[in-house]
């Protein structure tokens, strides 16, 4: 009975392939042989009992997970979780990961969630959840143990770079609700931060740029696209934040093997910035969907991209359902941007390189000037060429007492560039 119960899982797997290939693979069938063997001393003779499911769905996790990071079996239960968090609410922590080197690496924590708040950075490397080492799990496994009650305290032990020893972080888990795109006006200029790619996103993105549209009126000069830290999501997203932006033309196409290898996605005209200058900015938390958009907006020279090179996830993911409410979650190609550049674990580079920091600058609002001055001499017409430095500032407060305002480097970079070119076609 149970060997019947295990060919009937791998006949289901197989039997598609011999049927069109003509003739049985007989090397292929001794494998299978072989693992039914397994399959019933395991059941029979293993020190405790263990449920024939638990053991299938175990061979299925490891043939999927030996092909890449990124292909995983999803039961019942892991199956539902995913559906819901493409919808854009779930539970947990709030971090994007995959593995590597049998531990748990963060791709991205998500803006606003518990791992946010608790520092977690893109990069770190999770090697232990609540004083149990992480190594020896698959990623479902990880991910599961990380996943909990709502309100409920994990320790996840993080190995980060910068720091030579590893070190504890205690997060509270929460219902985790993605806001995807979040929007606000810098002066003239249009600030969207995508945060992930979510079946709201294509909305969002059009909602916050007719706001920011109506709020800025004639005075716009730009827009500042911001994907750092945004681990991907859903492809079709991908395309249509990418699409809201070009006219025409190619934004990805995939490449693989079978009918779900090979596609192209064009533009469909239409441009929400109406032609002004756009400056995306990426980081090593940029992955998947993130970087199909700007290396399709850097190919179409669209947009300026800058910040530094992201984190190189170019494969597509199929969710291919199977019986029992169950699926699997199977690599099935690659994607190429418009100029055909595999983005394949070397990333999207920017156009200017920037790196990550926050810089202090002192407010001037403490600081009295000339015309602050009792007794000052008024302003007259200088009718010369030639005039005297009026000297410096006259301050009653020193340094330590100025106020320190903490700025973005990269965002301000942008902020700067949009500026410059567009005092430049100004003057043009």
């Amino acid at each position: 009975m149970s060997r019947y119960l295990l060919w009937t899982v791998v006949v289901s797997l197989f039997l598609v392939p011999a049927r069109y290939g003509g003739t049985a693979d007989t090397e292929t069938y001794r494998q299978l042989n072989m693992l039914g063997d397994v399959f019933e001393r395991v059941r029979a003779e293993y020190v405790e009992e263990v449920e024939d499911s638990v053991l299938i769905e175990a061979a299925i996790q490891g043939m999927l997970s030996s092909l890449d990071p990124h292909s995983t079996f999803l039961n019942a239960k892991s199956y539902g979780d995913m559906q819901v968090q493409t919808k854009g609410e779930f539970g947990g922590l709030g971090i994007e990961v995959t593995m590597e080197g049998g531990v748990v690496k963060v791709v991205s924590p998500i803006d606003d969630t518990p791992a946010h708040r608790a520092g977690i950075k893109p990069g770190d490397l999770i090697i232990g959840i609540d004083g149990e080492q992480v190594f020896g799990l698959t990623l479902g496994e990880a991910v599961d143990r990380m996943r909990g009650p709502v309100k409920s305290e994990i320790v996840v032990t993080v190995k980060r770079e910068s720091i030579e020893q590893p070190f504890d972080v205690t997060i509270v888990r929460d219902v985790i609700r993605i806001k995807s795109v979040k929007s606000k006006a810098e002066g003239n200029v249009a600030f969207v931060r995508i945060t992930s790619f979510n079946e709201q996103t294509d909305r969002g993105l059009d909602k916050a740029m007719k706001e920011l549209a109506e709020e800025i009126g004639d005075e716009l000069q730009g827009v500042v696209i911001d994907l750092r830290n945004n681990p991907g999501g859903l492809l079709d997203q991908a395309i249509a934040v990418a699409d809201a932006f070009l006219e025409k033309g190619e934004i990805v196409s995939t490449r693989g093997r079978g009918s779900r290898g090979g596609q192209r996605f064009n533009a469909r005209g239409g441009d929400l910035a109406q032609g002004l200058p756009i400056v995306v900015l990426i980081n090593g938390g940029s992955a998947s969907a993130s970087e199909i958009v700007a290396g399709a907006l850097q190919d179409h020279k669209r947009a300026i991209i800058l910040g530094t090179r992201s984190f190189g996830k170019g494969s597509v993911q199929t969710i291919i359902p199977l019986p029992g409410d169950a699926a699997m979650r199977l690599t099935t190609a690659r994607y190429y941007t418009p100029s055909g550049r595999s983005i394949q674990a070397t990333g999207i580079e920017p156009d200017i390189f920037v790196e990550a920091g926050t810089v202090a600058i002192a407010s001037d609002s403490g600081r009295r000037r000339e015309e602050d001055l009792r007794g000052r001499l008024e302003s007259e017409t200088v009718n010369s060429d030639t005039t005297e430095d009026s000297g410096a500032l006259v301050s009653e407060t020193n340094d330590a007492e100025q106020k320190k305002v903490l700025l973005d480097y990269q965002l301000q970079r942008a902020l700067d560039l949009i500026r410059g070119v567009a005092l430049f076609e100004d003057r043009v």
